[in-house]
């Protein structure tokens, strides 16, 4: 809601802007894992140039692991993150964090894209390759917060707006993925093209982020006070934590922290000389309250990331070679879980269903489990343990519908009941607390898909 004295946004150039800094977000991450099959074909010996971008390398690539580790590496950071946000955010300033992290990722997606071009043995790519996985996704986390931290100021309109951008990357990287593979250029250069888009991206990123202190509207509302800013900068999901209003909510495993939508007009009365009659919210207390529905949180991720992408990235098209084989897991994998995910979180906009007091919520996020052994006994076609017993595609499209569903549906509603359990004051805690648990459900994913992939 905007205050009334507020100058308008002039041709939404600051909501435009924040939907683009929203995607640029979460484009490293989704454009690494959509591009798992050309690092198998690269890890497998394979030469560039004869090589499919979206063919599938499933035997030799194995051995480095290369689907888990990256899994692994993209999701640490944002853990280590999410503990250490309160030091680094009081020790560099925010255009410190949010601009050298934009150039930092770029310069490692340039590198990325030369490397296409570049021969080079499997071990030294793989060592370079998990580095700039490591790097982009520590920078990636530290700008998520901070960009949290200047929406915090801002209507709760414009973190609809960079909610909406986030929901776009996975969709727009599977995209550009198959477009990529239809191009008809050589498998070299249909690479290099995939990972030139996020440098754009990052670009356009870059440009939306310098241009906002030029706007009026822009420097009206991040002109506030900084100790408002920074206590909002670790807090959870405006839209999510009010249950009367629509949510619109992204569609990848990182994307669910967000800060409280608390209105700008409501901040002038919280004054640091008259503190709060409640008192400080114990986090002990917050936490009795909530500890169910934070590790359902925690369950909830550690079943998506500890088979997608490490094992769904596996499955092959059981029809055999041709463009359908070729193009099969880019669309059933990647774009089918981005799309699906998106509408399942978006479903918490219209019912809450079951509330917070009832004990269906465990037992459906516990039944997600049974999604591990499906996935894992689909058309996986370099096993040594498990059979097949799932080889056409139609099993596998129906379990990545029913899986990214109730992934983007159970992360939304489990969001949204947390701070249902507790007292206003304690909502703050409450967010902090569940985007802890949300960023220790992916490492806990991310780290078990290595068992699962060793038991295939």
């Amino acid at each position: 809601m905007a205050r009334r004295d507020a100058p308008q946004d002039s041709y939404h150039l600051v909501g435009i802007s924040f939907f683009i800094l929203g995607l640029g977000t979460l484009l490293p991450w989704n454009f690494f894992i959509t591009a798992i099959p050309y690092f198998q074909g690269r890890l497998a010996g394979a030469n560039s140039t004869t090589k499919t971008l979206g063919t599938n390398h499933t035997s030799p690539a194995d051995t480095f692991n290369f689907n888990n580790w990256v899994t692994l590496l993209s999701q640490l950071p944002l853990l280590l993150f999410t503990l250490l946000n309160s030091f680094l955010y009081q020790c560099i300033p925010e255009t410190v964090r949010i601009l050298g992290s934009l150039l930092i990722i770029l310069l490692l997606f340039i590198l990325t894209a030369v490397l296409v071009k570049v021969d080079m043995s499997p071990g030294p790519f793989f060592s370079i390759t998990m580095a700039s996985v490591w790097f982009i996704n520590s920078f990636g986390a530290v700008l998520q917060g901070s960009l949290f931290g200047q929406l915090g100021t801002m209507p709760s309109t414009y973190s609809t707006l960079f909610l909406s951008g986030q929901g776009l990357a996975g969709i727009f990287a599977a995209l550009a993925m198959l477009m990529s593979m239809a191009s008809g250029v050589d498998a070299q250069t249909s690479a290099l093209g995939y990972f030139i888009t996020p440098c754009v991206g990052i670009l356009m990123s870059i440009v939306c982020y310098l241009s906002l202190p030029h706007l009026k509207f822009a420097r009206y509302y991040l002109a506030k006070k900084p100790s408002q800013a920074q206590r909002q900068e670790l807090e959870t999901k405006a839209e999510l934590l009010q249950s009367d209003e629509k949510n619109e909510i992204p569609n990848s495993p990182q994307k669910a922290a967000l800060p409280l939508d608390l209105d700008p007009e409501k901040e002038p009365e919280m004054e640091p000389e008259e503190p709060q009659k409640p008192g400080t919210p114990s986090v002990f207390i917050v936490f009795r309250k909530i500890w169910r529905t934070a590790l359902c949180l925690v369950l909830v991720f550690a079943v998506t990331l500890s088979v997608f992408p490490a094992i769904t990235a596996m499955v092959t098209s059981s029809t055999g070679p041709g463009k359908w084989s070729q193009f099969f897991n880019p669309i059933c994998c990647f774009l089918l879980f981005n799309v699906m995910d998106c509408l399942g979180r978006s479903l918490t906009s219209y019912f809450l269903w079951p509330d917070e007091d009832s004990r269906l919520l465990p037992l459906l996020v516990c039944l997600r489990v049974l999604f591990v052994p499906l996935f894992m006994l689909c058309h996986v076609p370099e096993r040594s343990r498990l059979p097949i017993l799932f080889p056409q595609d139609a099993y596998f499209v129906t379990f990545m519908l029913l899986f990214a569903v109730s992934n983007g549906y159970l992360v939304s509603l489990t969001m949204c009941l947390a701070p249902r359990q507790v007292l206003p004051h304690e909502r703050e805690v409450a967010g902090t607390l569940m985007t802890f648990f949300l960023a220790l459900g992916l490492s806990c994913g991310a780290s078990l898909s290595f068992l699962f992939k060793a038991l295939l």
